[in-house]
């Protein structure tokens, strides 16, 4: 590994080379061809490098026995059977994954720490001539490299805030900012989840923590730092997950622009953006036993009637009056943050938001540094 980070050549026919490195910065991470994730499966889909493919040299399944097998039996054995299981998975991963890479194929190859599953993928594609790298210390040394950027440095971000009550179309104006070429930065897409009890999304459970740090850093890493950016003005937890305490502290003290709209309205849209939960009664009925203040029996009885009647904007309306409204006034009137602008709305129609998208993204240039 040359001093910059890039991979050094092999060497000639019958000398193979492992590049090592600990650099784990985007500019870092580009220069290879593929950044391979040796751990299994499950490790994988808890989080991984940005980029990363899978090509596991032991399954789940074969983890877990031979560490069974390292604990009640003997490590000796532990070591040949699982020997045995990691050359079968590399040679197949040379024949399919791997095929069709030239003589020039440069990977960056990783596991949990950088250990033994990497250092035997790594030994296998250096022999092959490909200009392999391991990184040192494997996973571990990207995860404290993204602990350090979210928990513990500065974040220079000249974030806007989108604020507003329940159901005033934020998420779809951030959509229409981001199609008039600003900068935006979508927390409730990365975290799988619309940030409210009826918000997470059928089919698609929330990502681990650590890959929503992933997501989350690897998106700030595409954005420039001095340019607005414009999110929502999220709570400080997005479903089940937080908002790392650098960009937390970037928004506590961002300005933000507030959307009024008329809560009828705000209901009517409300039933079209969470149209998946409506048609799922099951789900419906648990998020509503999950209210902060367990709802009486009889008012819950009175919300199953609007259910079976199919009058979701009356549920809509009842709940953004009871629960939601008075969550968002008892967490503005401790809100200090600047307001850059009001901006009131009868309607939340396509044409009304197009120009609400035109109005923001005027204000927000303001904000940009000259």
């Amino acid at each position: 590994m040359g001093q910059d980070g890039t991979p050094t050549a092999s060497g000639g026919q019958g000398a193979a080379h492992i590049g090592v490195t600990t650099d784990v910065d985007a500019a870092s991470l580009a220069r290879y061809d593929a950044i391979i994730d040796v751990r299994s499966p499950g490790e994988f889909a808890e989080d991984h490098l940005p980029g990363a493919i899978n090509l596991p040299v032991l399954t789940d399944v074969e983890r877990a026995e031979v560490g069974t097998i390292y604990v009640q039996q003997s490590r000796f054995l532990a070591r040949r059977i699982g020997a045995a299981y990691v050359a079968r998975n590399i040679a197949r991963h040379l024949e399919t994954a791997l095929a069709d890479r030239t003589g020039a194929f440069a990977p960056l190859v990783y596991c949990w720490r950088g250990g033994q599953r990497s250092t035997a993928m790594a030994t296998i594609l250096s022999q092959v001539g490909w200009r392999t790298t391991l990184l040192s210390g494997g996973y571990r040394t990207y995860r404290r490299s993204v602990q350090a950027r979210l928990y513990g440095a500065e974040a220079p971000l000249k974030l806007v805030l989108l604020d507003g009550h329940t159901g005033s179309a934020k998420t779809e104006l951030l959509g229409l900012l981001a199609s008039r070429g600003l900068q935006t930065l979508d927390l409730e897409g990365l975290a799988g989840h619309r940030g409210s009890l009826f918000g997470a999304i059928a089919g698609q459970p929330q990502p681990s923590q650590k890959m929503f740090e992933s997501r989350l850093l690897t998106a700030l890493d595409g954005l420039d730092p001095t340019r607005p950016i414009v999110a929502e003005a999220e709570s400080s937890k997005i479903g089940d997950r937080m908002t790392p305490p650098t960009l937390w502290k970037a928004m506590a003290a961002a300005p933000r622009i507030e959307i009024s709209v008329p809560v009828a309205e705000r209901a009517r849209y409300t039933v079209t953006a969470y149209r998946d939960i409506i048609q799922d009664r099951t789900r419906l009925e648990e998020a509503l036993i999950r209210l902060p203040v367990h709802p009486s029996a009889k008012r819950l009885a009175g919300w199953r009637a609007m259910i079976e009647a199919g009058a979701f904007a009356d549920l809509a309306q009842a709940l953004i009056e009871l629960h939601y409204d008075p969550a968002y006034e008892r967490s503005a009137r401790k809100d200090t943050r600047p307001r850059l602008a009001l901006i009131e709305l009868d309607a939340l129609d396509p044409a009304t938001l197009s120009d609400t998208a035109d109005r923001v993204a005027a204000l927000v240039e303001v904000e940009r540094t000259p």
